[in-house]
């Protein structure tokens, strides 16, 4: 197993024990995309991923995600894809889909996470088949 894979499993890893504060892994401008769902937007830096994060956990009672299959694309991008859900704190609406994290890495480091609400769109972006 490549480090790179190595590195994105170690993260979700903390992120399904909740560990959302844990940063070390984030290189100090990484760029954050959320580039689908309600509120795409894109962040910078490790204050813009707190802000980016915490905005999205806050709309959320009972967020729940894991990883279904892990990809590396090449030496520099993993894709991870995954199910997530929860209700809406606005709507309460329980909202259940499957979902995927672009992670671009270089040197040990994530310099891009990209969240997908919708797989499908990552799948259809990067040219890849379900």
């Amino acid at each position: 197993m490549s480090a790179n894979l190595d590195l994105v499993r170690s993260i979700y890893a903390k992120w399904e024990r909740g560990d959302f504060g844990s940063v070390e892994w984030a290189d100090p401008r990484i760029e954050y995309v959320r580039a689908d769902g309600p509120e795409p937007d894109v962040w910078r830096e490790l204050a813009g991923l707190a802000e980016g994060f915490s905005d999205w956990l806050k709309a959320w009672e009972g967020f729940r995600f894991g990883p279904d299959e892990y990809r590396e694309l090449d030496n520099e991008r993993v894709i991870v894809l995954s199910h997530a859900g929860g209700r809406g704190k606005a709507s309460g609406v329980e909202i259940t889909t499957k979902a995927a994290a672009l992670f671009h890495i270089h040197g040990r480091m994530v310099t891009r996470l990209v969240i997908y609400v919708d797989r499908d769109r990552a799948l259809a972006d990067l040219g890849l088949e379900g």
